[in-house]
């Protein structure tokens, strides 16, 4: 089981803040291409890559990373500084 948490507008727009799935997949982006088939609001949030940030066991990470042996991937909004 992974744990997926997500953040600010992500959160807002797919109606929870974390849940908890099984998953066969092996990078982030498999990951987002099997959310998104699993309902229209997981694919409008995910349909541009550009507009989140992902974070696997709070580390930030590029969507071509592993998420094999991950406890937690979180979804976010692009920080910024100041």
């Amino acid at each position: 089981m992974i744990d997926l948490i997500y953040f600010s507008w992500i959160r807002e727009r797919i109606g929870k803040s974390s849940e908890a799935i099984e998953t066969k997949s092996a990078t982030v982006v498999e990951l987002i291409e099997e959310l998104k088939v699993k309902d229209i609001r997981y694919s409008e949030v995910f349909s541009d890559l550009g507009s989140f940030r992902v974070a696997i066991n709070q580390e930030l990470a590029d969507f071509n990373a592993s998420i094999i042996g991950a406890k937690e991937i979180a979804f976010f909004p692009p920080m910024t500084g100041g």
